[in-house]
């Protein structure tokens, strides 16, 4: 008797588990086989997945890396490159000359106002001189004071320290973007605008190097131009390059109607002190692109608000002269082409992603640290089919919570809209609920119908 019970306990259990399931693939959008949305993939490894597992530099370039460190003997080195990469962290952007006279202009009338109150018959010439010399002496202290970065040998290598694993690391995230999603991507030509010590052509040609036939590293230091040379021929002057096809050159090739099918600037809008620098700069390096243009700046508040300049000059702007009528269109990380979200609230938190690497193994540094950086990719062809083909997607803005039986996930979605969504396989199905899980902070996953009462507001 007690085991006719128990097995008919397990009965509807198991019958139970079905409606459930049953019930929450109802609530999708568009229900979806494993077979359709999943392509195949196991959950794990669902099309949204584009996170990668703690990366390395290439064997070669990090012993080369290491060989022309040792070679420089720079003095202080683990101290110089600590200072650098915190500096780089923290650097802001030039302040514009409007908005340098907006407030000298909003501090002088406060200091008149001050001086009226207090004053009867004044000497106003006498006045008005004081008053200038406090507006420039407050504004020379208030003002962040922007300087260029002129690289020679020695600072170049103190770079390659600092710099040279997190860089790659942070590149070769966002390109990962692009191979996940466009596995029939080929491309034949490269530019790498600021191309510093080429940690571009060495992650491109992780995933490319079988097509890539033609690599411009474009950087306006000639001293960053020799050490990623260096690099590339694994300090030695008499070897051949370890990539072929890598042409390096201090300007950009002039001809407008010349184009790439990959265009990356990584770590360069920082590099460039005002907006309409930038502007032209982005527009440029749009012209030059058949396919991709991918932008990558540090993950801090500035170099996120740097993106979204290009990203609303690209997306809002027209040319005077137009070569190639193909728009341009986001490809990731926003899973729409509307505004920014994250820039329609106060106070601004970036929008920005972490990848874990090994750094060089000199001395000072962990065993593994982290990149925190944002990116934007745009694209002239159309959105990859397998995130249009009847599903939506959303990109995971944050860490994703596991909980028993339910995930949170912070996303941004389609629609343009921030929402903090309770994932369970009763509301959204097995197959969501397990690529949820299996999911972390950069990846997509798809979405299910809005259901007023499963939706929190992303400020909670």
């Amino acid at each position: 008797m007690a085991a006719r019970s128990y097995a008919a306990c397990v009965v509807c259990r198991r019958a139970g588990v079905v409606k459930l399931v049953s019930r929450g693939m109802s609530a999708a959008t568009n229900p979806q086989s494993q077979l359709d949305f999943l392509k195949g993939e196991r959950h794990r490894k669902h099309p949204g997945v584009t996170n990668l597992k703690i990366l390395r530099l290439p064997e070669e370039l990090q012993t080369a890396a290491c060989s022309v460190i040792h070679r420089a003997q720079v003095t202080r080195l683990t101290e110089r490159a600590l200072s650098l990469t915190n500096f780089l962290w923290s650097r802001k952007r030039a302040v514009e000359d409007a908005t340098l006279r907006q407030k000298a202009v909003s501090l002088e009338k406060k200091l008149w106002e001050k001086e009226m109150e207090r004053r009867g018959e004044i000497d106003e010439q006498a006045l008005d001189d004081r008053i200038r010399r406090k507006v420039v002496s407050e504004l020379r202290r208030t003002t962040y004071h922007w300087t260029p970065m002129k690289y020679d040998e020695e600072l170049g290598v103190v770079y390659m320290a600092s710099r040279l694993a997190g860089g790659y690391a942070a590149v070769r995230r966002a390109l990962n973007e692009i191979k996940k999603r466009e596995p029939s991507f080929a491309p034949q030509s490269l530019l790498d605008f600021g191309s510093g010590l080429g940690t571009v052509a060495w992650a491109s040609h992780s995933y490319w190097g079988d097509t890539l036939k033609e690599m411009v590293c474009v950087d306006s230091s000639g001293p960053m131009n020799v050490l990623a040379e260096r690099l590339l021929k694994g300090d030695d002057e008499r070897a051949e390059p370890l990539i072929k096809q890598v042409y390096f050159r201090q300007f950009l090739p002039v001809s407008p109607k010349v184009q790439f099918d990959l265009v990356v600037a990584a770590f360069t809008l920082s590099e460039l002190p005002h907006a309409k620098e930038r502007e032209e700069a982005v527009v440029t390096l749009w012209r030059k692109t058949s396919s991709y243009l991918v932008l990558v700046e540090n993950g801090t508040k500035e170099g996120y608000q740097m993106l979204m300049e290009a990203r609303d000059t690209l997306l809002k702007k027209q040319e005077k002269t137009v070569h190639d009528t193909r728009p341009a269109s986001v490809f990731a990380p926003c899973p729409h082409d509307l505004m920014c979200p994250k820039m329609a609230r106060e106070p601004t938190i970036p929008c920005n992603f972490h990848q874990l690497y090994h750094p060089l193994p000199l001395s000072g540094h962990n065993d593994r640290q982290t990149e925190k950086f944002s990116y934007l990719i745009l694209s002239r062809t159309e959105p990859a089919e397998a995130q249009t083909d009847g599903v939506e997607w959303a990109r995971l803005i944050a860490p994703v919570l596991r909980r028993t039986r339910h995930v949170h996930c912070r996303m941004c979605c389609p629609d343009g809209q921030l929402q903090h969504l309770v994932v369970t396989a009763r509301k959204h199905g097995r197959d969501v609920y397990r690529c949820a899980r299996n999911s972390d902070w950069g990846d997509q996953v798809p979405t299910t119908q809005r259901v007023e009462d499963e939706l929190q507001s992303d400020s909670e």
